[in-house]
């Protein structure tokens, strides 16, 4: 079996930033031999996408399991689709673990546009600190990720997590988030129970990240950027039920997989 295997770059435009994705076209369907592939290419995540039905189906693995929902891969399953899989669209839907979730593309901005999160205000103060080394103002339940607001920016970009007790933490992973001098709002991202320690630029987060910054800031219009090493932008609506997430993204590399 050989499969064609195109590595993005997303929510950047220049190669060496923002996070990269593996975009895997196929009509595979064994689990087992997915999860495989994924641990191989050893990203965040790699998509795959079938498209042998009435609507293309997507699933996201990590390097060790599967998971319900992954924005950048699926902004750079959009991207591959309109560059290399049919030129002449210019919006695509895939079925997913997460439902319906649909690609624009408006010029070179790919927006997503997905559920929006539920967020609870919950008291996890003290296990958060004990996990980053820094007291949150506020922490948060959502549907996937634990989520907590830091006082500035600067305590954000110095944070050095503890992993062996950050993973031991509720939700999925832990999303952080201040205020930002140059953009709306700013983040980071881990997930180590998902086999990354941190994760560069993270599109599902920003469906907890986008309502709760659009209240505050009183917006519905807003820029972010997740402040990882490798860095990217985000441009982010928020509407009643759903939340829009733009951004770029650029090819890496393309090849292909030889299964025997």
């Amino acid at each position: 079996m050989k499969l064609d295997v195109y590595f993005v770059d997303a929510f950047t435009d220049k190669v060496f930033s923002g996070n990269p994705a593996a975009v895997i076209f196929s009509d595979i369907d064994d689990e087992n031999l997915m999860q495989k592939i994924a641990f191989e290419n050893n990203l965040s995540e790699t998509a795959f996408v079938n498209t042998n039905k009435d609507i293309n189906h997507i699933r996201w693995f990590s390097p060790i399991k599967e998971v319900d929902l992954c924005g950048h891969a699926t902004l750079a399953s959009a991207f591959i689709y309109f560059n290399y899989i049919n030129k002449g669209e210019d919006k695509v839907s895939f079925m997913s673990a997460s439902g319906e979730l649909s690609v624009r593309k408006i010029d070179d901005l790919y927006e997503l546009d997905f559920p929006k999160d539920n967020i609870k205000k919950i008291d996890m103060m003290d296990e958060v600190e004990d996990s980053i080394g820094v007291r949150p103002i506020e922490t948060y339940i959502g549907d996937i990720n634990l989520f907590a607001i830091l006082d500035n920016e600067e305590t954000l970009k110095s944070l050095n997590p503890n992993f062996s007790k950050l993973i031991n933490l509720d939700g999925q992973g832990l999303i952080v988030s201040s205020q930002s001098n140059k953009y709306d709002f700013v983040s980071r991202y881990f997930c180590p129970k998902f086999g990354i320690d941190e994760d560069p630029v993270t599109g599902s987060a920003h469906t907890t990240l986008i309502p709760y910054w659009s209240d505050k800031l009183n917006s519905a219009d807003m820029l972010a950027k997740q402040v990882s090493e490798r860095g990217g932008v985000l441009h982010c609506k928020n509407q009643d039920t759903r939340v829009l997430i733009g951004g770029k993204a650029v090819l890496y590399m393309k090849g292909e997989i030889e299964v025997n």
